[in-house]
């Protein structure tokens, strides 16, 4: 602390006192200090230095009662006030800091450091914008102050505003190029630009600095989680900032997610335990608790956690759609429906929800009237949901249109009742009313037990499924044709969605056990260019794909087809054709829990994981199932 403006004191032992200080004697300092107070307990100039030496000590307390006792007797000096709110934002009283740092503006407006602590103590206390613009002050009165550009600098980061964050973060490294915490808060600014290789510089540049800097160390491994995708290393980085810091919730909550991204839901959820034991209402903690619940199936314990966090975050939309998987899961559907609309305010469909004309279909019936119906998320979505679309003609009396996505035009082109099915991006018809796909269970207002789905409702074209016949021709007579999709969209555009196909999908060292059966000539139904070593017999005739109404001529020669958590399942399903769900234990809300079929496709077999990643069992028993079919030589 600064003693300038404090009033000179006479007094032989605060002379030689304040001289030991300027000297950095400090412990001499304060003995001097001692023996002033003795002969005058109320020198006011002695109690400030009094309080500034056990700041200096970090004895806040009773730095505080000197500091409260030199502003009673010099109540309009500036820089006591001063003192007392830096003691008092030591101790995290900062509403009262806030108070005597204003307190000391209004003695001497031009004091940069007052500005500076009540911009720390503002942002502290939530009033952010308040923060941000005592900064600027700060900055307008000392320009080269490199703490008030980098604390601006983290302001902008967390309003978005990157570029903004980055500039400062520069400033302030120009004037300090040893300040560590500038590095690495420039290193969030680049992580928030996606620049990822210049994030971990800037982190690594921290660390340098100082290499107990346990933020450099989380940001190293949010970055290479994020950036490199690997999570084996990020967890390393974790560990080394709970090394330093083993309490410190945000490491422990990213090496959950290191774990659960991995399927190690227990490990995962034992992290969030950790975290959330240190803080139980750490938000990041609760919300991926929940998570890691759902995956291991106890989904009502789940749905608690996501209601501590929204007690916490009432109107976060990521969250209301954590909690709408959570419902339709549970069979709960009318509440899993209405939150799942929560889904057009998240990040994730950002710009799918249309400004469109017309109304937003409810389930209102008109005869006469048309309907809109937009895809709005994966084929596999498209083709579980277009059903909705002719029960709107059949029960509603609306005169339906359909979009989607142009591989899937042809085939929905079959739906009963759906007047015209056309390419996304098309200049849009007239209409009255319009749905997004996966809006029309809400407006049906469908349960478990009204599921549409008495018989197939997509079918494959008559003339190419005669085509298809013509190319299986060569196949044995009496051979089980089947077709076999093992792996899913890598979707490496997110590293969440990239794991879940991970922990969905099979390698060839799982399918192996399935080789040698005899009597069953296998089909591969696996698109983006995946395939099997010529060790596993598998004909491969997907090239001569175009869409997905090929393929459902494909697959409507077929006798069964066995499939990861894909579209094909999907379409197999919606054909009525048998398929074999090979579902990973953490399954989609859809599949529900214990339970080997499927309201959704009657003619559908799930055959899930009994444990995270365990394929094998899985595999073992499609085979012995397999081997029943080819005995008794029919499905």
């Amino acid at each position: 602390m600064s003693l300038a403006n404090i009033p000179p004191s006479l007094d032989d032992p605060f002379m030689l006192a304040l001289d030991a200080y300027k000297e950095k004697r400090l412990d001499e300092a304060r003995v001097f200090c001692q023996n002033a107070l003795r002969e005058k307990p109320d020198n006011p100039a002695c109690l400030y230095l009094m309080g500034t030496l056990e700041f200096d000590f970090h004895r806040f307390d009773k730095a505080e009662a000197l500091m409260r006792r030199s502003v009673e007797l010099m109540p309009t000096v500036a820089q006591t006030h001063f003192g007392l709110a830096q003691v008092l934002a030591s101790l995290g009283k900062n509403q009262d800091a806030q108070t005597h740092y204003e307190k000391t503006i209004e003695l001497k407006a031009d004091h940069a450091e007052a500005w500076f602590g009540l911009g720390n103590v503002r942002s502290l206390l939530g009033q952010r914008e308040e923060g941000a613009k005592a900064y600027e002050k700060t900055l307008d009165l000392k320009p080269d102050h490199a703490a008030a550009l980098n604390n601006l600098g983290v302001f902008f980061c967390d309003k978005g505003a990157y570029d903004n964050a980055v500039r400062l973060h520069k400033k302030a490294l120009a004037l300090c190029p040893s300040y560590a915490a500038a590095y690495n808060n420039l290193g969030n600014a680049y992580k928030g630009l996606k620049k990822w290789d210049e994030a971990l510089s800037c982190y690594r540049q921290a660390l340098d600095l100082d290499p107990n800097l346990f933020q450099a160390l989380n940001n190293i491994g949010l970055s290479v989680m994020y950036g490199k995708g690997d999570l084996h290393e990020a967890a390393r980085f974790f560990r080394k900032a709970l090394d330093i810091r083993p309490d410190n919730v945000a490491a422990l909550t990213h090496l959950g997610i290191t774990f659960c991204m991995q399927g190690n839901f227990e490990e995962g959820a034992a992290c969030y335990e950790k975290a959330l034991a240190v803080d139980p209402h750490y938000r990041d903690a609760l919300n991926n608790m929940g998570n890691a619940l759902k995956a291991l199936g106890r989904t009502q314990e789940a749905l608690d956690y996501y209601k501590s966090v929204q007690d916490l975050t009432p109107d976060d939309p990521e969250l209301h759609n954590s909690i709408a998987m959570a419902y339709l899961a549970l069979g709960r559907f009318q509440e899993g429906w209405n939150e799942y609309e929560w889904r057009w305010k998240s990040s994730q469909f950002k710009g799918v929800d249309r400004l469109l004309p017309g109304r937003r279909w409810q389930g209102e019936k008109g005869p006469g009237k048309t309907l809109f119906i937009y895809a709005e998320q994966g084929f596999g979505d498209t083709i579980q949901f277009c059903r909705f679309a002719s029960l709107a003609a059949k029960e509603k009396g609306l005169r339906v249109l359909v979009e989607a996505q142009p591989e899937l035009v042809s085939l929905l082109a079959s739906l009963e009742g759906v007047e015209s099915v056309f390419p996304l991006k098309r200049k849009l018809p007239k209409f009255d009313y319009h749905c997004a796909m996966l809006s029309l269970p809400l407006g049906f207002q469908t349960t478990a037990d009204t599921i549409p789905a008495n018989g197939p409702y997509l079918f494959a074209n008559p003339e190419k499924t005669r085509l298809w016949a013509e190319r299986l021709a060569e196949a044995p007579s009496k051979s089980l044709k089947v077709g076999l999709v093992w792996t899913g969209n890598p979707r490496r555009f997110s590293l969440d969605l990239a794991m879940t196909n991970v922990r969905r999908s099979l390698n060839e060292d799982s399918l192996a056990p399935l080789a040698d059966l005899p009597g069953i000539r296998f089909y591969s139904l696996q698109k983006k260019g995946f395939s099997l070593s010529s060790d596993f017999p598998i004909v491969d005739l997907m090239p001569l794909c175009a869409d997905f109404s090929d393929t459902a001529a494909f697959i409507d020669n077929l006798d069964l087809v066995i499939s990861v958590d894909t579209a094909v399942a999907h379409l197999a399903g919606a054909m009525g054709k048998p398929v074999w769900l090979l579902n990973r234990f953490d399954s989609c809300w859809r599949w529900f829990r214990d339970r080997e079929d499927s309201p959704w496709y009657p003619t559908m077999r799930l055959f899930r994981q009994s444990a995270p990643g365990d394929w094998d069992s899985v595999i073992d028993r499609v085979r012995d199932e397999l081997k029943l079919l080819t005995q008794t030589d029919h499905l």
